[in-house]
């Protein structure tokens, strides 16, 4: 007897993501192990629609930019003066807060830098963009007590 999803059980999953083009957005496939409902891996939107879902289901969801990472906002884009910066930097290096500012606990990305300047982009790198995941239930079952400490 298959158990379904619901909250409290672990589940296996097997994902790929596309963009709204169908252009894969990583290669490959990955395979995520959580607890349903008791941990922010999963979006939401995605979590509610595994609900009632068995192992060996198939699942193709569209998502708009609300329903993934959220809109792109330009004020996410700060300049900051590169000697708060390691000499060692490169775009794509990402820091918690913006050096030199009080800590919002959000993520920045260094998208470009000049001897003066650094660009960092607090959005997430998929904000704004519609996603398509095609998701496969590999395994369902009780979390034991490890799964949940963790």
């Amino acid at each position: 007897m298959s158990m379904e999803i619901s909250a409290g059980r672990r589940v296996r999953l097997r994902y790929r993501v596309r963009d709204a083009q169908g252009e894969p957005i990583e290669d490959g496939e990955r395979e995520l192990t959580y607890v349903h409902g008791e941990e922010d891996t999963l979006l939401a939107a995605i979590e509610a629609r595994l609900n009632g879902e068995q192992t060996g289901a198939k699942l193709s969801l569209h998502l708009e930019p609300e329903d993934a990472f959220g809109d792109y906002d330009a004020e996410l884009i700060h300049l900051a003066d590169r000697s708060l910066f390691p000499e060692a930097l490169e775009a794509g290096f990402s820091f918690e807060g913006i050096p030199g500012q009080p800590d919002d606990g959000r993520i920045y990305i260094v998208t470009d830098f000049t001897e003066d300047t650094v660009v960092l982009d607090g959005n997430h790198p998929l904000a704004g963009m519609a996603l398509r995941f095609e998701i496969e239930v590999l395994e369902v079952s009780e979390a034991g007590i490890t799964d949940v400490e963790h």
